[in-house]
């Protein structure tokens, strides 16, 4: 199963990447990109909207491997629209695949990953734990070296020297710790500590799953009138006041007690994808749309994560589940907030610098 869970990852890697560089592709004019964007950032929506609350049925009716057959039709409806209706890119004959950065990156990724899980179990002064961390950071160096100095990189450094460029992807990055991470310690909570089905666990993620399809749809609107860089920092913000006002919640503690706070959660995530994600694929040249695709999925994986392997960590490594969950609260209010404050300043600045040019 891991192996076939392996194969589904590097299908998804190919997938999303594509579908953004084909949008890039489409729509030149930055207006009808940003909102086909939204509408990208939708269907996402009602993707992870419909996943928690469709698979809990599925186990529930049918059984936990019924949720592998429904990705059967989807893929294959994907594939006629996309033969049928989306026009061929550019190809670059002479681009070739970077094996020792992706393996570089592979495995920094997978030993932070994991020096993040263990520490929870085994503690943080673990000798496992502190060789995992080890060996993250000596390949990460290894990877940003493999980058800097290859004639075609997997991801070229190039592109974080427009500021743009590089905030965007950090605050997708920090977005997407908090959110998937807080899904997933949720969802623990409802079924370990409320004792919910997953059937009705799923139910209640509707709400604030739901809450980011009509967010995400409006969202460019909302840029155009008040810019990208306002409207991301306003996401970032109204998702680290739901973090922050669900501090109180407790074992037993009511489903609407924490309605709104969930909503605030997703309401916030709402209006900040859509135009984060057109920013940052204008911020680079046509030509290479396709890499700055792959960042957008990438840091969004990466965070999702890093965002799980760590609250997991704080909600699994000992019998004090809530104390862990008010921390993973508390760190995603606080990656929110950095989040906030790096699009709203730095972002800042690189206005001011386009005005003086």
């Amino acid at each position: 199963m891991i192996a076939a869970r392996a194969i589904q990852g590097l299908g998804a890697a190919i997938l999303v990447p594509n579908s953004l560089a084909l949008l890039r592709h489409a729509y030149a004019d930055e207006t009808a990109r940003g909102r086909a964007v939204g509408i990208w950032a939708a269907g996402a929506s009602v993707a992870l909207t419909a996943g928690p609350f469709v698979g809990g049925a599925l186990i529930a009716l049918v059984g936990w491997r019924a949720i592998f057959l429904v990705n059967l039709p989807i893929g294959l409806a994907g594939l006629w629209l996309a033969w049928r209706h989306a026009s061929q890119t550019t190809r670059l004959k002479q681009r070739e695949i970077d094996l020792p950065g992706q393996a570089a990156a592979i495995v920094a990724l997978g030993a932070f990953a994991g020096s993040l899980i263990e520490g929870g179990a085994r503690g943080w002064s673990d000798l496992v734990v502190i060789a995992s961390f080890a060996i993250a950071v000596v390949t990460g160096a290894l990877f940003v070296r493999r980058e800097a100095r290859t004639a075609q990189p997997m991801l070229p450094l190039s592109l974080f020297t427009h500021r743009m460029f590089a905030l965007t992807s950090l605050v997708g990055l920090l977005a997407n710790i908090a959110f998937y991470g807080l899904i997933f310690v949720l969802s623990l909570y409802f079924q370990r500590i409320n004792g919910l089905s997953p059937f009705v666990t799923g139910f209640a993620f509707v709400p604030m799953l739901g809450a980011v399809l009509p967010v995400n749809l409006f969202s460019p609107r909302i840029a155009e009138r008040i810019g990208a860089r306002i409207t991301v920092a306003l996401g970032a913000l109204i998702a680290a006041a739901g973090c922050l006002a669900m501090l109180n919640v407790e074992p037993g503690t009511s489903y609407p007690a924490i309605l709104v706070q969930t909503i605030a959660l997703g309401a916030g995530l709402g209006p900040l994808v859509p135009p984060l994600t057109s920013t940052l694929l204008a911020s680079a040249e046509k030509s290479r749309s396709g890499i700055a695709a792959g960042v957008v999925n990438a840091t969004r994986q990466t965070g999702s994560v890093l965002g799980v392997a760590l609250f997991g960590s704080l909600v699994g490594g000992g019998d004090d589940f809530m104390s862990g969950t008010h921390v993973s609260l508390l760190i995603s209010a606080f990656v929110l907030l950095a989040a906030t404050a790096a699009i709203w300043f730095g972002g800042g600045k690189v206005k001011a610098e386009a005005k003086k040019g």
